[in-house]
This record gives C-alpha cells, sequence and structure tokens, in this order.
C-alpha cells in the first residue's frame, strides 16, 4: 500500500497573515493528497534555537517517510543556502542555519540536497519568502517521492550549532537552560533521563557528554537530587506536578526526557528570570 504524503511545518510566522497557509496551497498544488501536521508557527521571530528545539521534541513521534519543513529564516535573499536533509527518521527541509542542530546530533545523515534545481522550485523566486517559492516546493516533492539527489548537489558541511552544555562530573550533572515553553516551563539539556523504579537512568541526549565517562553517561542518577538554577535549589526530582502545591516551584523530567524546571500553576521562567543558555546543575 502507498504512503500518504505526511509533511510537517514549523514557522515563525504566526497565524495572523497568509503566510502559513499560502505554503500549504502551494505544497497543495504539487501534490494533493498530502497530509500537513502544524507542528508551532509561535516560534518567537527569528529564534533559530527555538525552532531546532521543536523540531527535535516532536520529529520522532512521526512516521520515518514524513518531510519536516522549517521556515525560521532570519537570513532569508542571503548567501545561506537552502537544504534538504534525509536521515532514517525523515526529510528536512529549511534553511542551512543550524535549525536542524539538534536532529543531527541524534540522526545519522543518509543524503543531502542544496535545493538548487529549479525545477523543484516556483517559477519566480521572491528574496524573501523563500518558505512559499523554494522550501515549500522542494517539501512536496520529496513527499511525493521525487529522489532528494534530483534536489540539488549535496550538502558539504550543513551548519550546525555546538552542543548544549552538558558536562558531567563526580557530583552532578552541569547543563544548560534549552527552552522556556508556553505555560514557563524551563526545559534544560540535562537529558535524557528515564524513570527506573525510584532513580532515574541517564544517557545524553546530544551524542557524547564531556567530561564523562561512559558509566557516568549511562548511570543512575538518584531521585532525592538537587537542582540549582539562577541562585535558587529545588529538591529532588518529582514524576509529576501534582506533587506539589499550587504556586510551588519543582523539578521533574519532561515528556521530552529532560529535566525541567516548573511552578505548579505558575511560571518558573518569570519566577526565575532565565532564558535559554544560563546554566543549571543537577547535584547528586
Amino acid at each position: 500500500m502507498a504512503q500518504t504524503p505526511l509533511i510537517t511545518l514549523t514557522t515563525d510566522f504566526g497565524t495572523t497573515d497568509g503566510y502559513v497557509g499560502t505554503m500549504k496551497g502551494v505544497i497543495l498544488g504539487i501534490v494533493p493528497d498530502a497530509r500537513l501536521v502544524d507542528l508551532s508557527h509561535e516560534v518567537a521571530p527569528r529564534d533559530v534555537r527555538g525552532a531546532a528545539y521543536v523540531l527535535y521534541a516532536a520529529y520522532p513521534f512521526f512516521p520515518s517517510h514524513t518531510v519536516h519543513l522549517v521556515v525560521v529564516d532570519p537570513g532569508v535573499g542571503s548567501a545561506r543556502r537552502p537544504i534538504a536533509l534525509r536521515t532514517p527518521a525523515g526529510f528536512f527541509v529549511g534553511p542551512d542555519n543550524g535549525v536542524f542542530s539538534y536532529v543531527m546530533a541524534c540522526e545519522p545523515l543518509e543524503a543531502s540536497a542544496v535545493l538548487a534545481d529549479p525545477c523543484y522550485r516556483l517559477p519566480r523566486i521572491s528574496h524573501t519568502f523563500h518558505g512559499r517559492d523554494v522550501f515549500a516546493p522542494a517539501a512536496a516533492h520529496l513527499a511525493a517521492g521525487v529522489p532528494i539527489t534530483d534536489l540539488g548537489p549535496p550538502v558539504a558541511d550543513p551548519v550546525v550549532f555546538p552542543p548544549p552544555r552538558l558536562e558531567i562530573a563526580s557530583r552532578g550533572i552541569v547543563g544548560e537552560v534549552l527552552h522556556v515553553d508556553r505555560f514557563g516551563n524551563v526545559v534544560t539539556s540535562v537529558g535524557e533521563l528515564i524513570w527506573a523504579g525510584d532513580d532515574l537512568a541517564f544517557r545524553p541526549a546530544f551524542g557524547k557528554a564531556r567530561g564523562g565517562t561512559q558509566d557516568a553517561e549511562h548511570g543512575i542518577v538518584a531521585a532525592d537530587t538537587a537542582v540549582e538554577m539562577a541562585g535558587q535549589e529545588v529538591a529532588g526530582v518529582r514524576r509529576t506536578y501534582a506533587e506539589v502545591e499550587p504556586g510551588e516551584m519543582l523539578a521533574l523530567v519532561g515528556s521530552s526526557g529532560h529535566l525541567e524546571i516548573a511552578v505548579r500553576e505558575g511560571s518558573a521562567a518569570e519566577r526565575l528570570g532565565v532564558r535559554p543558555g544560563d546554566k543549571v546543575v543537577l547535584r547528586f
């Protein structure tokens, strides 16, 4: 049975204007039976790292033939390259500005292309809307079964961010704030954490952690540790928000497997005044 073409969309366009709908129109004009899934159009404007996290948290839950289209593109019209990547987990289409860094840290790259062939673009290319004219057509053609190698030459050295901070020492793990969600929950780079009875199994989410041994990287972290962030300490790691009273701050393992700091029925980001890149320590 043929697979239904499936494309996800992640942008910083919002939904007030018609940008997202226009991209969908282009896609459906090329592959009318495509299923389109909106991951998010509320990425903060020009926040490439925020888009990278949104994609990282979502892509493992889609079929491996999915095409993930990401347009957070502050360099549109510049020399930055439009690219497509193929991994065992799916295709990824967007600007070569690091937005695929977290995916590439987790997935082997099977093939790539600079989106150079005019056959797979719209006839007229705007200098300011490559989402419509370059990326959407490429995603549609990939979803329709066009080989990635037809889209253009391979990508030499795709742009990637340095891995998020993740350092293992004898007395704890040092990471950084990775993302703040709309509830004010603070997602950190300390992950992946998996409950193993009353303890937590730990393995680095973004390749090999710096400073650790193989045993430490795949070891057990007691749940009665302490988390330090922005000069405040939170005792223990919880399973659910309901384990504390409303307004109380807690540490827990979020749905992406990363350590999070939250305030039940409140915003940890506002209370702590933190932002992506700020330091967090999980002390044993």
